[in-house]
């Protein structure tokens, strides 16, 4: 069993940051790459932020605020939110691309955190 769970959203001013945590734990064999998603209401779910080995990409819009980093020793993944605007405000949801111990690579995604800018 795998699980991946977020933590560290909440309630921010604009201009303020905040910081999130995501923690894959289980039957883990390895880590292929992590990310940060979110979704508005009524928008679809975007890419903000993803790493695999030691390569990252962003979305258009979060470029020069948002730093995602891993730490490969605890299968932990940080995103970083400096800058904050009210159009950040969204539910952040981890994804890791994981091989489980049974020799199955699957997506997996965490429960979502709500993160709320206030103007």
């Amino acid at each position: 069993q795998v699980q991946v769970e977020e933590s560290g959203g909440g309630l921010v001013q604009a201009g303020g940051s905040l910081r999130l945590t995501c923690a894959a734990s289980g039957s883990i064999f390895s880590i292929n790459g992590m990310g940060w998603y979110r979704q508005a209401p009524g928008k679809q779910r975007e890419l903000v932020a993803s790493i695999r080995s030691s390569n990252t990409n962003y979305g258009d819009s979060v470029k020069g605020r948002f730093t995602i980093s891993r730490n490969n020793a605890n299968d932990t993944v940080y995103l970083q939110m400096n800058s904050l605007k009210p159009e950040d405000t969204a539910v952040y949801y981890c994804n890791a691309d994981i091989f489980s111990s049974r020799g199955v690579r699957r997506m997996y995604w965490g429960q979502g955190t709500q993160v709320t800018v206030s103007s």
